[in-house]
């Protein structure tokens, strides 16, 4: 997948569900709850328990899904994920090396930067998009507008901190789309195996999401 194609998707489906668990099968179906709900850009964080064989048996029980891989901090890891079959990458840092080698790879790799410079440099190096993470630490949505005034040629993806309730203000402030974790899973359903309410959670973050977008079309018109 190259840059322009996953651009695109990421245009389209606006939200990355960011699955983090310490045991495989509960990763398992946080995933499916995920894509039961209507994400279909699922990331698992490479912290995860097992994580290469999550990856490799998401891709074979979501086929409609796209499944990435994140929180890889090295080249060695990246290359596992991608072995794993991961459709595309995240890193919560700049590291040109992973970039370039990505790149060749034809693989999205979405570089974590937080200050401008840091943000430019990832885009320069060749980063899909840049993770703006963590944007709650620096002010969150305003923090999202101020980057866009000098930066709006960057796609940006804010993490960390990212909320079903503060969601449609990232994406109104500009960013291309957002990375949810924690508020996808609360502690309760999870500990219950409550994957209706979890995957239900989705669904209602797409429609608050499918709202905005057609208020702001007919409002162009």
């Amino acid at each position: 997948m190259n840059t322009q194609t996953w651009l695109s998707l990421v245009r389209q489906q606006r939200v990355i569900a960011v699955v983090r668990s310490s045991q495989f099968e509960q990763g398992i179906q946080m995933a499916k709850a995920m894509a039961s709900g209507g994400l279909q850009l699922i990331e698992v964080t490479w912290n995860s328990d097992r994580a290469p064989d999550l990856i490799a048996q998401l891709r074979g029980e979501l086929p409609h899904c796209w499944i990435g891989a994140g929180t890889l901090l090295t080249v060695a890891q990246q290359q596992q994920a991608i072995a794993a079959g991961a459709q595309f990458l995240f890193t919560p840092h700049v590291d040109v090396g992973m970039i370039k080698t990505a790149a060749k790879q034809e693989i999205p790799l979405v570089a974590g930067a937080l200050s401008p410079t840091e943000i430019v440099q990832a885009w320069q190096a060749g980063a899909a998009s840049v993770k703006v993470f963590p944007i709650e630490i620096m002010g969150g949505v305003a923090y999202m507008q101020a980057l866009r005034a000098p930066l709006s040629n960057i796609p940006l993806i804010p993490t960390g901190g990212i909320t079903i309730d503060n969601t449609t203000a990232f994406l109104q402030a500009g960013a291309i789309a957002v990375g949810l974790s924690s508020d996808l899973f609360p502690p309760a359903a999870l500990f219950q195996g409550n994957w209706a309410a979890i995957a239900l959670r989705a669904k209602n973050l797409l429609h608050k999401i499918q709202q905005i977008e057609q208020k702001t079309s007919e409002a162009s018109n």
